[in-house]
């Protein structure tokens, strides 16, 4: 089944083709919007009001705040030394070599589409990552970075903390 039982949507989730997603043990909140062909893993947090555009892939350990945007085709990363063994035992499992990081997605942020995040940073709010960067390092709030790596381009002029206390 594509969205596992263990997944918690707040009110007015929308999940555009749910049989075109993978949703383990994560949490989407209100009027947050899922594409087709996402796959979302266990334990992420997404806050209200956000997008997640078709195609992303967003690993265990990622939190997204309030009001983001994520693109088209946008992966984090989760492991920044992976290794191609599997547990001994056979489960299928990491083994004790892989080291998860956490990442974080402020308020406000957006990404682009085909932006790849490394494991380990946070995307301050109202942050803008360009189409097709390669952010290894933290953004702080309000940048705008582009580029492989991701390179401060300039200052957004991105509202942050829109009030949908009126919404329906």
């Amino acid at each position: 089944m594509p969205i596992a039982e263990d997944v918690e949507l707040g009110a007015g989730v929308v999940i555009h083709h749910p049989e075109l997603v993978n949703l383990y043990g994560c949490s989407i909140g209100t009027e947050s919007s899922v594409g087709p062909f996402v796959e979302i893993g266990r334990g992420v947090r997404i806050g209200h009001h956000c997008k997640i555009s078709s195609h992303s892939y967003i690993c265990t350990g990622v939190t997204i705040e309030d009001e983001v945007f994520i693109g088209h085709g946008v992966m984090f990363i989760n492991d920044l030394e992976p290794w191609a063994m599997v547990d001994p035992r056979g489960t299928g499992g990491p083994t004790s070599k892989s080291k998860m990081v956490s990442t974080l997605v402020k308020h406000g942020a957006s990404i682009g589409t085909g932006a790849i995040i490394l494991g380990g940073v946070t995307i301050g709010p109202g942050a803008l990552v360009g189409a097709g960067a390669v952010v290894a390092h933290d953004v702080a709030g309000k940048a705008v970075v582009a580029g492989i790596p991701a390179r401060l381009i300039r200052e957004s002029s991105a509202i942050v903390g829109t009030d949908h206390s009126s919404s329906t």
